[in-house]
């Protein structure tokens, strides 16, 4: 009955010189309902059917707390670059340490190791090396909370259980590969100081030894307390000053002729090196202490033992602080990355989201289908009008030719 009522009453235009009537677009829609409703209903059938079929994916999550850094270093960039970057109007750009490690957990390295411990060539059927870190790439995911700090580091597998073992895995070579990395400052500091104090004690030894022999031959065993107090005072200005030279060399390897710590011991040295000059040169009789051009001849040689020795023994000390100091350092910025969560085997899959895919594509399928049944319509509207045929007719001509 209905179907022979929109037969008899067509819809002959969906528009008109007053726009389009909302009737005749519910009529248009109940007239093409069954195709409507089955081409939604089928769309959401072969949908569900397909996502039944699909593997399951699931997700694995670990939380790891990234070392904490120190500003020294940014510090020594922003002392370098002075004034430049405010009068510029611009900031040096900065990357947080949740950020680094984020990318070295996808590094090259890390995930390599991967492919050799889980024998992911085979497992993903990839036919090259490169092929296989690049699926893996695709199926871990890194997050970095910026407030708290705690880095996540995700997998995803079709396997729950391989999925935690390979999260539990990443960390475990991020850390390897972390411990691994080239050394700090304060390590570059320790491993200089560590051969300048091995020279220093080679020196201090020898002039030990040389003093012995001297006393042994000589049989000067001690001198006055004048020439002691200028000795004792020139060889640890030297010593300082060879002390603070090679804290300036370990300076250097990291640091610009702008740096303010440059500067600063250029200006130190400098100094020290007037004071030494002033004590070794001879004086105008003013001074409280004897200059060296002042000491008997007769005891030259022995003086210039005592104060190699003391100028030796300084040094040795100063560098031992400075080596101890540096390792220190190094201990305090040893990077260590904690796990606060492991992965465990997840129980809910991720992927396929079936009630989402079947949804999506119910509501694609619905509007296709509206489209769908406006088309018609509008085809056989056509169709009825002699002058639209006769147009038709016209094109499908010069088509032919």
């Amino acid at each position: 009955m209905e179907e022979k009522l929109l037969k008899d009453h067509p819809v002959e235009r969906l528009e008109d010189d007053e726009g389009i009537d909302v009737i005749d677009l519910f009529i248009v829609l109940a007239k093409r309902k069954g195709l409507i409703a089955g081409l939604t209903l089928g769309a959401a059938v072969v949908t569900a059917v397909i996502s039944l079929l699909m593997t399951p994916v699931y997700r694995a999550e670990t939380t790891i707390l990234p070392p904490q850094t120190n500003s020294s270093q940014a510090a020594q960039v922003l002392g370098q670059l002075g004034a430049a970057p405010g009068l510029l109007g611009i900031a040096p750009p900065s990357k947080s340490t949740g950020d680094l490690y984020m990318e070295l957990v996808k590094s090259r390295t890390v995930l390599d190791h991967m492919v050799d411990r889980f024998g992911l060539m085979d497992l993903y059927k990839a036919e090259t090396r490169e092929g296989a870190i690049k699926l893996l790439t695709n199926r871990v995911t890194t997050g970095n909370n910026i407030k708290s700090g705690i880095l996540t580091v995700s997998v995803e597998d079709t396997d729950p259980v391989r999925a935690s073992s390979m999260a539990n895995a990443l960390v475990e070579e991020l850390k390897l590969f972390n411990k691994g990395l080239s050394v700090t400052e304060a390590a570059q500091r320790r491993l200089f100081f560590e051969e300048q104090l091995k020279d220093a004690k080679d020196t201090l030894l020898q002039s030990e030894e040389a003093m012995k022999a001297f006393q042994e031959k000589s049989g000067i065993v001690k001198i006055d307390a004048q020439a002691n107090a200028m000795i004792q005072g020139t060889s640890s200005l030297r010593a300082q000053i060879a002390a603070k030279e090679v804290e300036f060399r370990v300076l250097r390897t990291y640091s610009t002729e702008h740096n303010p710590d440059v500067l600063r011991i250029k200006e130190e040295l400098k100094g020290m090196h007037d004071q030494l000059s002033r004590l070794e040169s001879k004086g105008d009789g003013g001074d409280v202490i004897v200059h060296t051009g002042d000491i008997p001849k007769a005891s030259t040689e022995y003086l210039s033992r005592v104060r190699d020795l003391k100028f030796s023994e300084t040094l040795y000390e100063l560098l031992l602080g400075q080596y101890q100091t540096a390792k220190l350092d190094e201990a305090r910025e040893a990077s260590v990355i904690q796990v606060l969560e492991k992965a465990v085997p997840p129980e809910n899959r991720i992927k396929p989201k079936r009630r989402s895919m079947v949804i999506l594509a119910s509501f694609m399928a619905l509007f296709a289908s509206i489209l769908a049944a406006f088309f018609l319509e509008y085809k056989e509207n056509i169709s009825k009008d002699p002058e639209h045929r006769e147009k038709v007719a016209i094109l499908r001509k010069y088509l032919a030719l």
